[in-house]
This record gives structure tokens, C-alpha cells and sequence, in this order.
């Protein structure tokens, strides 16, 4: 018997760590996942999602043959059928489709936020560009706080984690590190202990007293008027730079002028927080150098969220806190890496109409001409994770829509398609993982074989380019050509990259003079003139205008944050069984709720019903429920996007899973 041997490769998952891995593998196949000591981050250690993943391997509801839908929709029965035979009736059906219809009758419904550039953006586009189908706005996460950070920096590389231990002032706002970006957790105990001062600003109290100095637990949707309120204040008390104002922004009056309709008291009521830790928070971050503030995803998540993060990341503008290490903002660092597919095919003339991801069942129940009548889902699952759930699935029973999802486990979308195609794991394929939030390049390759037949995106893609007669040489490529392809079109500060430690499935660093990039000293907005734009058009007509929040009749506010134990959906075969809501006391008081009760959560879309957890973890008037599990999990098949409105923010279309209103209710 031979022994044991460890692979190295790169998590791909949507976290911003992109974690460099040491796999061991024996004759069983996978034995061990661990951290790779070698990666200055990842440090030897990851979080226990992933080293659990080898569970999802072999796992019962794994997916290892090309199925065909026998039973009803939804039944979940299917006959074995052969790759060719799939591909053949793909491309039979969409070519009719195309015919009677128009290709925008044809939809790829997917996300690409735990893929790398071989599995999401790449034979994919090509696929669907040369059918002509409708293009997809991908808006469930990071559209509005993309379409700010593009407006208002170009996008520029952020303060690096490492550099947040140099930090004096720390502002965690609407971010979980302990859950989905563990990896910035040493740097904020180190940075703690050198004296620094932490604040978080969150619904959800995510880190304790001791590590952190002040908790802002603001309602869901008004981290824009606290934001106004910081800004409000540091005017009045002449905190602002000047000089940096002049020098590198341009717009910022229309901000102050919203600023000045915040004063800390209308601003604390608003959002149901202490004037006085309002009043601190300026002060602190006003009087600190470095100051750093790690602005998250969380807060764009309601109508308000494109204007609150515009208002956050103005902050280190208007107070000069940049040229430091340690000193600025992170959002995401995506943008210092550069892939231009360009250099591999043209798809320029793919300019076919546009749906919003967000109301995929809208677009599924007759809010399109020509309608949806072909539908391919892979990298996602919208039955889970699409607003309005109830609406999604009807569109997903829809007899007469032809639906494909290429999938690695049996989810709760894919009981639902016509054809379903097994698609391997990142521990099964090779793959190239920009982070956005390191400053690393990881390599992904595959350390086992494939289980069943299963195919990775490219080839998938590549079959079905062949059987429609696409002629791009990319469709013909092999696994190595693709790969080399890939890292060839890839730029890392503009600097090329070399692609033969990456196959080996390690990573290639950035380059910056000292390691890690100081903003406005070694790298600086992105904007066609390289100035900040305080007030970007991307605002729209109001800009930092606050929709007011209001429930329609219902008293609690929902979040679905992600959780320690699922990415997104990914784990819900086996990681989350019995879903929770979780309840304050006081509310859980006045309801004659205790732990443990099944509850009734429900609105006017619909309800779930599901166990409870009271903790003061949320805020009073709050209740959470974690985003991603699996339908199974519930009492009666429906989960948190179940309660979720279908509605989108003005700035990016992006999701506002956080607008929704509920009751909870104790059930016998």
C-alpha cells in the first residue's frame, strides 16, 4: 500500500481568504484537508466548512451520470442516460427554442462566487454569447458595492490584512470575519493588543467585548444615516482635510449637503443606537492614525445599501486617513488583478437583453417577451438562494421550460431541470482563483480523480460549442492549453504571471514595492482622471437620499446572513439539517417564545416554519435567520428566501434580502 501524499491546491469558495490548501490523499481518496503554512495568510490553518469538504465527495446526493427527467417536476426522478445523449438533446431543444422563440428566450442563470476563471466568465460566455442568449445581471451579492467602489475609486486595491495590525482605528461595518474572512481575525487580536480600538457596526453582535471596543447595532437599512451623522460631525468639529478634499476628490458637496440633514440625534433614532457611541466613533476615528475601515458586504443588502456604502467608504476621503500603511479602506481587492478575455475570443456583439438575476421568478412567471422557455443553471442554486422562493419555484415547475442544471449534488434546483449533468469539484479540476481580498494568485488543480463521469465547466461547454457548430478555436482547446490560455490573458498589477507554479497549485504573489500596497502611496484611484468621486453618478438622481424603513404591518425586521456553516448554499446536503431563527429576549419575551419552540416566521410572501434560538446576539426588534439552507431543513419546505422581497436597490440592481418585515409566532 502506498503511502499517503499531500497535493497542494487553492480554495476557490466565496470567501475572501482564497485559502492555499495541503490535501492529503491515500488510497481512498481524500483524507485530510488542511491550511498550507507556506501562504503568509492562510498560515496553516482553515475554516471547518471546507475542511469538511471531502464530505460533499461522496457524498449520497452526489451527482456521478447525465440524468433525464422521467417523473414530474420537482419529484426528483430520473433515468441514467449518456453525455451524448445529453448534449444531443440540449442542443436539440435550445436550437427549437432559438427557432420558434429568438435566443433570448434562452437564460444561464449562474454566480461565479466560488469559482475561478476557468469555471465562471470564460467557455461559459462564450457558449451562451454565440447562441445569443439573454445576458444575466449578476446582483444576489457585490453589485451595488461594486458599482460604488468602481464610481468612486476605480475600484483601488484596499488596505491588505496583514497591514490592519498597524492599525489604530478599526471600523468592521457590516462584516463578519469570523464567519466568511477568518483570515483577518489574528490581524484584528494582534491589533487589539498594540492598543487599538475596534468598532463594529452590525445588526448581529459578531465579535465579543473583549474584541471589540464598541457595537454599533444598528436596524437593517440605516447605516446610511449613521454614516451622514460621522460625516455631520467631523465637519462641524473642523476634522475634515482640506487639503486632501482639494488635491484628490471632486463632488463633495452634494455629500455634505446630505451630511448636514443628519444631525447624530435624528441620525441615532433613525437607527436605533446610542448618540453618545455616534459621538465616539468620530471622535476616535478623527483622532487616529492609522485608521482603517473594512467595509463589507452586509450593508448593501436593502434599497438603502449602494448610498450607505458611498457614504463608508467617503469616510478615509474626507479625513485624509490614506498614504499610511494601515490606513484607508478594504472592500474587495478583486480589482488589482486584471483577466482580459479578449486575448481569447471576442464577445463583444453579445448585446442581448439583460435579467436581473435577483428577479429570476418574475422573469420565470410571464415578465418577459419572448419568455423564458430554456433555462440553464450551473454554479448556483436559485431555489435556495433567490428573493421570493415561493415565486421561484413555480416558475421552476413550469412544464413547458425546458431547464439544464449542471450541478455536483442533487439541490433543491436541480429536482427540479429536465436534464441534469454532473460537474466535478475544485479538488477535481484546474482552475485559476483571483482573490479579492489577499494579494495572491492560487492555482487550482486537481488531486483526485473525477467521481462517475462527472465534467468541469469547460468541457461541458466545449461539447455543447461543438454540437451547435461553434467554430472558436477556444472550444477545442485540451485542459493544459486552456490553462495556459488563461494565466496568459491574466495581469497581477499589470504584471504577467507565470503559469507553472500556479499548475502545481500554488500562487504568485503581487508585486508592490513593500509587499502589500499603502493606498495614494503605491497604488491610487482608478478613475479615468484618478480622482475620488465623492458623489458618482452611479448614485443616481438622489444621491445619499434614505428611503425611510417600514415594515407594512409586520414588527420584525429579517436578516440571512451567512453562517459558520454553509457558503451560500454549498454544504446544505450535510452542514445545516435543522434551520433556526434567532429572536432577542425581549421579543422572544413578549411572544412566550423559548429556545428550542417551532415557530411560525411569515409575511406576506410567505412563511417558514422552523425551531428557535433566543440570544441577545441580535438586536432587539431583529430576527436572523442564516442564508443558504436547503429546503429539507425546515419544517415545511421553505426557507429564509422565502420571506424575501424581489425588489432591487437603484444603485446596481443588487439584491435587498435585508428589506424584509416579519412576524414570529410560537406554534402549539
Amino acid at each position: 500500500m502506498t503511502d499517503p501524499i499531500v497535493k497542494t491546491t487553492t480554495c476557490p469558495l466565496d470567501c475572501p481568504d482564497s485559502c492555499a490548501l495541503e490535501v492529503t490523499v491515500g488510497a481512498a481518496g481524500v483524507e485530510r484537508i488542511d491550511g498550507s503554512r507556506d501562504h503568509p495568510l492562510t498560515a496553516g490553518f482553515i475554516c471547518g466548512k471546507v475542511r469538511q469538504f471531502g464530505k460533499r465527495l461522496n457524498h449520497r446526493d452526489r451527482l456521478l451520470h447525465p440524468l433525464r427527467r422521467v417523473g414530474e417536476k420537482g419529484a426528483g426522478e430520473f433515468q441514467r442516460v449518456t453525455w451524448d445523449d445529453a448534449v444531443e438533446e440540449i442542443t436539440d431543444r435550445f436550437s427549437k427554442i432559438r427557432a420558434e422563440w429568438g435566443s433570448e428566450a434562452i437564460l444561464p442563470y449562474n454566480y461565479g462566487g466560488s469559482n475561478g476563471l476557468l469555471t465562471d466568465g470564460f467557455l461559459d460566455d462564450l457558449y451562451f454569447a454565440r447562441l445569443g442568449a439573454s445576458r444575466l445581471a449578476k446582483t444576489l451579492c457585490a453589485a451595488p458595492t461594486t458599482t460604488v467602489a468602481v464610481g468612486m475609486y476605480g475600484k483601488m486595491p484596499g488596505v491588505a490584512f496583514e497591514d490592519y495590525a498597524h492599525a489604530k482605528c478599526i471600523i468592521v461595518w457590516g462584516a463578519n470575519p469570523k464567519t466568511s474572512n477568518i483570515h483577518l481575525v489574528p490581524f484584528l487580536k494582534r491589533a487589539k493588543e498594540l492598543g487599538a480600538f475596534i468598532a463594529v457596526v452590525d445588526p448581529v453582535r459578531n465579535l465579543s467585548a473583549k474584541e471589540a471596543d464598541l457595537h454599533l447595532a444598528v436596524r437593517p437599512g440605516t447605516d446610511l444615516p449613521v454614516a451622514l451623522a460621522l460625516i455631520k460631525l467631523l465637519h462641524d468639529a473642523d476634522k475634515l482635510d482640506q487639503a486632501f478634499i482639494d488635491q484628490h476628490t471632486r463632488n463633495v458637496d452634494p455629500l455634505l449637503r446630505a451630511a448636514s440633514e443628519w444631525p447624530v440625534l435624528r441620525a441615532a433614532a433613525e437607527a436605533g443606537v446610542s448618540e453618545s457611541d455616534i459621538r465616539k466613533l468620530a471622535d476616535v476615528y478623527a483622532a487616529s492614525t492609522p485608521a482603517v475601515v473594512r467595509c463589507g458586504w452586509g450593508l448593501e443588502r436593502n434599497r438603502n445599501g449602494g448610498q450607505a456604502v458611498a457614504a463608508v467608504l467617503a469616510l478615509p476621503a474626507l479625513t485624509g486617513k490614506f498614504g499610511v500603511r494601515g490606513g484607508g479602506y478594504t472592500l474587495s481587492n478583486s480589482g488589482a488583478a486584471q483577466f482580459d478575455s479578449s486575448k481569447l475570443f471576442d464577445i463583444s456583439g453579445w448585446n442581448s437583453r439583460t435579467i436581473n438575476m435577483t428577479q429570476l421568478g418574475a422573469a420565470l412567471n410571464g415578465a418577459c417577451d419572448p419568455p423564458i422557455k430554456g433555462l440553464f443553471v450551473y454554479n448556483c442554486n436559485p431555489a435556495i438562494t433567490a428573493p421570493d422562493q415561493a415565486t421561484v419555484l413555480r416558475g421552476l415547475r413550469r412544464d413547458d421550460l425546458f431547464t439544464v442544471v449542471h450541478e455536483q449534488v442533487m439541490t433543491d434546483t436541480a429536482v427540479y431541470a429536465d436534464i441534469v449533468l454532473p460537474a466535478t469539484t475544485f479538488l477535481e479540476h484546474s482552475d485559476l482563483r483571483v482573490s479579492y481580498g489577499n494579494y495572491s494568485l492560487g492555482g487550482i488543480r486537481p488531486v483526485v480523480d473525477p467521481r462517475g463521469e462527472a465534467l468541469s465547466n469547460p468541457e461541458v461547454f466545449a461539447r455543447l460549442g461543438d454540437a451547435m457548430g461553434f467554430t472558436d478555436a477556444a472550444f477545442g482547446w485540451d485542459a493544459d492549453t486552456m490553462f495556459r490560455e488563461v494565466a496568459g490573458a491574466v495581469t497581477l498589477n499589470s504584471v504577467a504571471v507565470d503559469h507553472r507554479p500556479l499548475a502545481e497549485g500554488r500562487f504568485e504573489y503581487y508585486r508592490y514595492p513593500e509587499k502589500t500596497p499603502v493606498q495614494f502611496e503605491s497604488v491610487f484611484p482608478r478613475t479615468p482622471d484618478g480622482i475620488v468621486d465623492l458623489c458618482p453618478p452611479q448614485l443616481g438622481e438622489r444621491p445619499y437620499a434614505h428611503h425611510q424603513i417600514g415594515g407594512n404591518g409586520y414588527p420584525l425586521q429579517f436578516i440571512s446572513p451567512a453562517s459558520s456553516k454553509l457558503i451560500s448554499s454549498t454544504f446544505g446536503e450535510f452542514n445545516l439539517d435543522d434551520l433556526r431563527v434567532t429572536v432577542h429576549p425581549v421579543d422572544a419575551e413578549s411572544r412566550n417564545i423559548a429556545t428550542g419552540d417551532d415557530v411560525r416566521v411569515h409575511n406576506d410572501l410567505g412563511e417558514v416554519v422552523c425551531a428557535v434560538s433566543v440570544s441577545d446576539s441580535v438586536r432587539v426588534g431583529v430576527v436572523s435567520m442564516p442564508k443558504g439552507a436547503w429546503l429539507r431543513s425546515s419544517r415545511n419546505g421553505l426557507t429564509a428566501s422565502a420571506l424575501c422581497p424581489a425588489h432591487v436597490n437603484e444603485v446596481g440592481g443588487g439584491a435587498c434580502y435585508n428589506d424584509a418585515w416579519v412576524e414570529v409566532e410560537r406554534i402549539g
